[in-house]
């Protein structure tokens, strides 16, 4: 018998979104730079953050989500629990039923 451990495969953690925002390409970590250095004190200040949130408005809930984790510690590391394929993925999704909405405003406004 061997003293040895068998090999193990590295442990892969799923990549986090790089982008909080996908319109303006703001990533986690400048929102969360952001946060530390200007201390916002309501969730819209982050917008001064490159413009996060004010274009499609996807990332809004999540930056909701990141204001309310750092509120009291503007250290803390945020996970927003989904990897990078799941948000755009949502996304997408989001944007598919905001057009559909859009073209069927549309139609009943002929």
């Amino acid at each position: 018998m061997s003293d040895e451990l068998p090999e193990r495969p590295p442990v892969k953690l799923a990549p986090r979104p790089s982008n909080v925002c996908v319109c303006f390409h703001v990533p986690l970590h400048k929102i969360q730079a952001f946060i530390r250095q200007r201390r916002p004190r309501v969730t819209s200040q982050l917008s001064e953050c490159f413009g996060a949130g004010t274009g499609c408005g996807w990332c809004i809930p999540f930056l909701e989500k990141i204001f309310e984790a750092t509120k009291d510690d503007p250290n803390v590391i945020v996970d927003l629990g989904l990897t990078e394929e799941e948000y755009l993925q949502r996304r997408r999704e989001y944007h598919t039923r905001i057009n559909a909405a859009k073209m069927k405003d549309r139609r009943e406004g002929e």
